[in-house]
């Protein structure tokens, strides 16, 4: 019985070799834009943060973040600009010419083209990549993938330039389904600025699901800071995997510590433009109905340890404009050595108005 207890406290030899191979990963991607408490035992290690590790990064990021934009400022328009900062986000009724925006709508309820599709709860999202090799075919879509004013606008959100990935994005709702979407969850993607935005094809009423911002939350406040340190000396523990993953969740209780207001719901007409700095709390409201959206999705997220602008590597000709095509080939490879499992399932050649395939 004593040999066995013994036993027992022993440390698992697989776990310390695992330990041994990984350590010097888990200290590189301390200067990295990993998030991860849970999968990364340094940056979850609650002695390190209670020691400030989780709050150095955040400020180090915010401080890199606000210099880089200072630099990408002339780029946008002062008045826009103010708005952002203040709000943390830009939003624009009527982004495209009507006509451009008709022909883009027309396009897209068209084409059929390789498509991914995840389920979270009752939710389907599908993606399709709007890669250079299918743009050539869509030239209103290609045109909006090259619009330097849009591309402006995101740049400055994500405080870095460089190429953004640019997909249609059909979100299907069932609202019978018990489970939880956790994108209807207030949340933070990141803990350094980062750009998603969206265009939306058809009017998004208060019942379809609509994106929600809490205004003014992308700004580091010594609240801000101070909540985030506390989350991260637990983080690593937390029953919701999203939350341990490093894409902190706020409950009401906690804006109102944060001494920020109740999140924005942004019902909007179609051929509006919202491009958000994600670091700040954002959710997809759940809707009371079935509900199917479509829209233009953009994301920019970089490393936020820098305080250049530039040196994007998805920007460099092998690789810009197959975005979708290289990321399914190195979902197919990783799958295949049994190294990743991705939650994306491919479903061949899709629309975008067509029902869920998952």
């Amino acid at each position: 019985a004593v040999f066995c207890c013994a036993s027992a406290m022993l440390p698992n030899p697989v776990s310390m070799v695992r330990s041994l191979v990984l350590t010097p990963l888990w200290i590189a991607q301390i200067g990295t834009k990993a998030k991860s408490f849970r999968d990364n035992p340094i940056l979850g290690n609650p002695l390190f943060n209670t020691w400030g590790l989780h709050a150095a990064r955040r400020r180090l990021a915010d401080s890199m973040g606000r210099l880089r934009r200072a630099r990408l400022a002339v780029a946008v328009a002062p008045q826009e600009r103010a708005r952002f900062d203040e709000l943390g986000y830009f939003l624009r009724h009527d982004a495209l010419d009507p006509t451009q925006f008709a022909a883009l709508q027309r396009e897209i309820r068209q084409i059929r083209l390789p498509a991914r599709e995840m389920r979270q709860g009752g939710t389907v999202t599908r993606r399709i990549g709007l890669d250079d090799a299918w743009l050539n075919g869509l030239p209103a879509a290609r045109r909006l993938v090259k619009d330097t004013a849009v591309r402006d606008l995101i740049h400055y959100a994500a405080s870095y330039e460089g190429e953004p990935t640019f997909q249609i994005q059909t979100i299907l709702a069932d609202a019978n389904c018990n489970e939880i979407d956790p994108q209807t969850i207030l949340h933070s993607d990141t803990f350094h600025p980062t750009a998603k935005a969206w265009l939306f094809l058809e009017d998004v009423g208060d019942e379809d699901g609509p994106f929600a911002y809490v205004p003014g939350s992308h700004r580091l406040t010594p609240q801000r800071l101070a909540w985030e340190r506390t989350q991260s000396l637990s983080a690593a523990r937390s029953s919701d995997r999203m939350h341990s993953e490093g894409s902190l969740r706020a409950t009401d209780e906690d804006l109102a510590v944060l001494g920020l207001p109740a999140p924005i719901q942004m019902a909007v007409p179609a051929n509006t433009l919202i491009v958000a700095d994600t670091s700040g709390f954002h959710r997809r409201t759940p809707s009371p109905r079935h509900t199917r959206r479509v829209e233009v999705y953009v994301t920019l997220r970089r490393t936020p340890f820098v305080p250049w602008t530039g040196g994007h590597l998805a920007a460099l000709p092998p690789f810009v404009g197959h975005f979708a095509q290289l990321e399914a080939a190195l979902q197919r490879t990783l799958e295949g050595l049994g190294l990743a499992h991705a939650p994306w399932r491919p479903v061949g050649e899709t629309g975008a108005y067509d029902p869920a395939k998952i």
